[in-house]
């Protein structure tokens, strides 16, 4: 069984039209059956197979992956291995399998059952679900989901290739289970784990499968608690394990989303898989190893992460010094799946042409794949045209107007030192003290929930259908009723609720110059829910205020502080599809300087408190130890010189996701906010103790109510977490908030959840005054 010359990693899977988020919402609701659901899901996979075929890939070859997923790959995997949580156990089927409404409690969480803590996909904006484990785990097989998605593509004449996480990946981004003993890692648990790997391998062999992919983005990684010598070990074991399996599929291990290290290329390259996944665009073509004379190399040469078309010919002579190394094949491959980019540039009918000439989403890059793959097969002359046709796109984008704009690199190239530093935090202190904020000031994150008439009131904007002073007028009162709704909860620092804003991002981009906006490039962020990420294509500035006027209406109506809500500038760049010709800290700061202004017009409409969010500070942290000093290094200074302009009287809050504290603590106390929000309580409160144990010295606040599930925190479930992070904290540093934004949740669910936030907090107040 040979490889085609050319695949992809992973295609989205939401559709074009987001119809799995529609169906299983739909799902959620009670307006659709299971069956419903899974008739949908089934269409969608068979409209992708026979997409994927239009565009050249091998109906018979296992050129197609097989990835789709309701909800996410790594509970997908653990549902298929046993390796759910006990509490899920009342869930499980007759026969101890989890079925799909259990699969929904695991990742969503019910009454009773708090779900999996969910956190980031390596460096990227999707995230994943993380699984428990611990000595306890019983690992079994459950279920036939990944060999039934083959069955069916057989019976429609395609054979696929599914995809599974790996055994080291998925071990090595679990976390102990509650009870472990210290010391405890989830991958001391591999030898237990791989027998039951061997089975579903042997299960999707029976089932038609020629070739399986297993990802193992885990041994490019150098942010994971596991040092390369260890990861590399736990695949030598694996592969050596799944390899010598007599009936088995053909193995492809996928390792993107950085350089494979030293250690586990040689570990691979000896190893009896048969093919093995590098990503060419975050790494290079590594050195000749033995062993690769009888394995198939792919080449990540496509980049499945940016929306740039990019340089073919760089990857043609990629290609080409892969092939120097003595595999027995190479083929041209995406260096990562294309989950993580839109699915066509011609389906957005609002680009500029121009533009649109340079960018490639899912569609157009199978398609460069699928050209790469006739070049290997026939000769470079047989894609000559397509080669100098990118080369002609690039060449036309560095000289298009306002690709470098005069003014806006004048600016950046007069900073000095002193424009990156704010004045003492003392000084801020003292200056802040007329706030006149109680112990535990309590607050929420942002964004209010986006109801269906608010969506209806901007389509119909959009349309033309509502006029622009309809539209304010219903925005002001949609203001109104959130900042009234927040006095009668109580709550101490108000927001203004977002309704003017589709998204985080694409809001101020649809406001700054050197951003362009999509109407369909939707990208799967987690579950159901999906981003459009803006595309940055230009130097960035800022021709108007943006927040200023909303900001300063809802402050019209309340006594009570509200915040400015402003994006920082590390997650404007990576929610956004950024320009790749240039270093990212150069487009930063060009960013930054657009939110410093906006901040001084703040100030001057009397707004005493300013959020500056930076949800995705950790996100980017780059995979090797050796790029992260950098990165942190561009990346504070971006934020810093967003908010020193501040005067010392504006309360700078910002606000983070959270994912390893302690790796970032340095960097987050170097931001120098007067307060930062951590998301924390899906996590019950872990990141309290690594805060403590820092000495951090700014206000903070550890999310106290999870809003990526439906689920109402009781009070006394608030109360225990804020009780934790009291007595692990000086009282005088404590906020009370929420883990996020409020955004994809409903109005009920918020203000159940925000009147026990409110009513913890008042209890918590007067058990720390009664112990004064």
């Amino acid at each position: 069984m040979t490889f085609p010359a050319g695949t992809i990693l992973g295609y989205p899977r939401i559709g074009r039209r987001r119809e799995l988020k529609r169906a299983v919402e739909s799902h959620w609701a009670g307006r659709s059956s299971e069956t419903e659901l899974e008739q949908t899901a089934a269409t969608l996979r068979a409209q992708t197979r026979a997409h994927l075929a239009s565009l050249g890939l091998g109906r018979d070859d296992s050129s197609i992956p097989e990835t789709f997923s309701y909800y996410d790959q790594v509970l997908d995997l653990a549902v298929a291995v046993g390796a759910i949580p006990a509490r899920f156990d009342p869930l499980r089927d007759a026969d101890g399998t989890i079925g799909l409404s259990a699969y929904f409690s695991v990742a969503r969480g019910d009454e009773e059952r708090a779900p999996l803590e969910m956190t980031k996909w390596f460096d990227t904006n999707y995230h994943y679900l993380v699984p428990e484990i611990g000595p306890e785990t019983v690992f079994s097989r459950s279920g036939d989901r990944f060999a039934a998605q083959l069955r069916e593509a057989r019976a429609e004449g395609y054979l696929t290739r599914p995809v599974l996480v790996g055994p080291v990946t998925f071990l090595a981004l679990a976390k102990p289970s509650d009870g472990a003993p210290d010391g405890f890692r989830p991958l001391d648990r591999l030898d237990d784990l791989l027998p039951v790997y061997s089975a579903l391998l042997a299960e999707l062999r029976d089932a038609g499968a020629d070739w399986v992919q297993l990802d193992e983005p885990a041994l490019v990684s150098q942010s994971l608690a596991l040092t390369d010598r260890e990861l590399a070990d736990a695949a030598e074991r694996a592969y050596a394990v799944l390899g010598a399996a007599a009936e088995r599929p053909q193995l492809l291990v996928a390792a993107g989303y950085a350089q494979l290290s030293d250690d586990a290329w040689r570990v691979l390259a000896a190893a009896p898989v048969d093919a093995i996944a590098l990503d060419l665009r975050r790494g290079a073509v590594p050195a000749p190893v033995p062993g690769l004379t009888e394995k198939v190399l792919l080449g990540g040469v496509i980049d499945g992460r940016n929306v740039w078309r990019g340089d073919l010919e760089r990857a043609w002579n990629d290609l080409g010094a892969l092939t120097a190394l003595g595999a027995a094949r190479v083929v041209a491959a995406t260096s990562t799946s294309l989950q993580h980019v839109p699915h066509d540039v011609t389906d957005e009918p609002d680009l500029d042409p121009r533009l649109a000439g340079w960018l490639a989403f899912a569609d157009q890059k199978t398609a460069q794949v699928v050209t790469l793959a006739l070049g290997l097969r026939e000769g470079v002359e047989a894609i000559r045209s397509d080669l100098d046709d990118a080369t002609t796109a690039l060449a036309d984008r560095a000289a298009a107007p306002g690709v470098r704009d005069g003014a806006v690199r004048e600016r950046t190239a007069a900073l000095n030192d002193a424009d990156f530093v704010r004045v003492d935090d003392e000084a801020r202190r003292q200056a802040q003290r007329d706030l006149d904020l109680p112990v535990l000031p309590t607050t929420t994150i942002g964004s209010f929930p986006q109801t269906a008439d608010i969506r209806r009131a901007r389509a119909a904007h959009a349309r033309g259908e509502l006029s622009a002073g309809e539209y304010d007028r219903f925005l002001r009162e949609e203001i109104a009723r959130v900042i009234a709704l927040q006095e009668d909860l109580g709550l101490d620092v108000l927001v203004h609720g977002e309704a003017e804003r589709n998204d985080m991002v694409q809001y101020f981009a649809e406001h700054l110059d050197g951003f362009a906006v999509t109407r369909h490039g939707w990208v799967q962020s987690y579950g159901s829910r999906a981003t459009r990420p803006s595309i940055l294509w230009g130097d960035v500035s800022r021709p108007a205020p943006i927040t200023v006027a909303w900001t300063g209406f809802a402050q019209s109506l309340t006594d009570r502080p509200v915040k400015g809500m402003l994006t920082g500038p590390v997650t404007i760049l990576a929610w956004s599809f950024v320009r790749d010709d240039q270093p990212w800290s150069e487009t930063a700061n060009q960013v930054a300087l657009a939110l410093r202004d906006e901040i001084a017009d703040l100030e001057a409409a009397e707004v005493r408190i300013i959020q500056v969010d930076e949800p995705a500070l950790r996100e980017l942290l780059p995979l090797k130890a050796a790029e992260q000093p950098a990165y942190l290094d561009w990346s504070v200074g971006s934020f810093t010189l967003a908010t020193a302009g501040a005067l010392p009287h504006t309360q700078v809050h910002t606000h983070l996701c959270y994912s390893e504290f302690d790796v970032v603590i340095g960097a987050i106390e170097a931001l120098d906010a007067d307060v930062t929000s951590i998301e924390a309580a899906r996590s019950r409160g872990e990141v309290i103790d690594d805060i403590a144990a820092s000495g951090f010295g700014h206000g903070v606040g550890p999310g106290v109510y999870d809003i990526h599930s439906p689920r109402v925190p009781s009070t006394d479930e608030v109360a225990e977490l804020l009780e934790r992070a009291a007595a692990r904290l000086p009282l005088a540093q404590v906020w009370v908030n929420p883990d996020c934004g409020l955004k994809t949740r409903g109005y009920d669910e918020t203000v159940a959840s925000l009147r026990n936030l409110v009513d913890a907090t008042a209890r918590v107040r007067e058990k720390v005054a009664a112990a004064v």
